[in-house]
């Protein structure tokens, strides 16, 4: 289950992200949608880059019954790469949310030699998004 804190006025039809979430856990996820200068103040403050950026994951410690994280998305990165890849925002916020969803579930594309990347095409195909989406996954 995803509860949705949009902070913006981009509007996301969240049935595709239901979906793809629960076909990978059964754990709540806090899912976030920010202006760029929130996410630049977030990535600062976490990760000690002053910079705005597409998609951070925060995993939380596991225990019974805990959420399995937060997932906080740049809405401006969604309207950008909507138009700069020619498909929806609602495709842009999806590709997203997987990239977050693998963090949160333990993937690391810096350091998995392209696992997270596979299962990201994987989830993509899975789903009947763009293709569009995989080639950048791949990248």
């Amino acid at each position: 289950m995803i509860e949705l804190d949009n902070r913006t006025s981009l509007k996301i039809d969240t049935t595709l992200i239901d979906a793809i979430a629960d076909s990978l856990t059964k754990k709540e996820i806090e899912l976030i949608l920010l202006s760029s200068d929130e996410m630049r103040e977030i990535n600062k403050t976490h990760r000690n880059i002053d910079k705005d950026t597409d998609v951070l994951s925060f995993p939380y410690e596991e225990m019974p019954m805990s959420p399995l994280g937060s997932i906080v998305i740049s809405s401006s990165h969604v309207e950008a790469g909507s138009k700069e890849f020619g498909h929806t925002a609602d495709d842009e916020f999806a590709l997203l949310f997987i990239h977050g969803m693998l963090h949160l579930l333990g993937y690391d594309h810096e350091k998995d030699g392209g696992e997270m990347r596979e299962k990201e095409a994987e989830i993509i195909e899975k789903f009947n998004l763009p293709k569009s989406l995989i080639i950048r996954t791949q990248g």
